[in-house]
């Protein structure tokens, strides 16, 4: 088994390769404007570091978020174009649970990240491994006492601390952890989901309505 695991969810352009039994490389650069950009690089860097080829992979796991529209369909679209180009099974792992998975924590807890709007996507999770809600988008102030005393790993205790005071890493999503938690769940004889976006609301760009129009009738 080689994985390449892949998630552009969160400002975070992260990839890593698992060969079923523990991370062989992974590489994250944390550039919320790039990950068209970066993401490509960042497959040449672990194939490099790994020494190994694209041809040598096994399979693809690609984080389908929640997260911002354009962030987040770059990993998905590279994805399946691996997948469809080397004829490879994509499996989707929502972000947040490979958050949860990366934290480490014993106890209930809870993965907050940032959805822009001054909202969060989040959910509750009793264990790295078991999470007790779906995926859901709101303002932190609404969910602030449904999520008191709980432990918040992610991006939301650092932008409303207030919300969220017990804030725990890390922060950005890491491709390690998802692959880590694929390989397991591969292992154990688990079915992932198909590589399927959780957008959970509509992208910020909108085609504007009633529009001036400006050429020649």
């Amino acid at each position: 088994m080689l994985l390449l695991a892949l998630d552009t969810a969160t400002p975070a352009v992260t990839a890593a390769l698992h060969d079923g039994e523990t991370v062989v490389a992974s590489y994250a650069e944390v550039d919320a404007r790039r990950h068209g950009e970066l993401l490509l690089p960042a497959v040449d860097r672990v194939l490099a570091d790994a020494g190994t080829t694209l041809r040598s992979v096994t399979a693809i796991v690609v984080g389908t978020g929640p997260g911002p529209y354009t962030g987040l369909r770059v990993g998905l679209m590279t994805a399946d174009t691996f997948g469809l180009a080397l004829g490879l099974p994509v499996h989707g792992l929502c972000t947040l649970d490979g958050l949860a998975y990366a934290s480490g924590l014993d106890g209930p807890f809870a993965v907050a990240t940032d959805a822009r709007r001054k909202e969060v996507y989040w959910a509750r999770y009793a264990d790295p491994r078991t999470r007790l809600t779906e995926p859901s988008v709101d303002r932190p102030a609404d969910i602030a006492d449904e999520l008191a005393g709980l432990p918040v790993v992610g991006a939301g205790p650092r932008l409303y601390p207030d919300a969220f005071p017990d804030g725990r890493g890390p922060e950005h999503a890491d491709a390690g952890a998802l692959a880590s938690l694929a390989a397991e769940r591969l292992r154990s004889g688990a079915e992932l989901a198909p590589p399927r976006p959780l957008y959970l609301r509509r992208p910020d760009a909108q085609v504007p309505k009633n529009y001036k129009v400006v050429t020649p009738q």
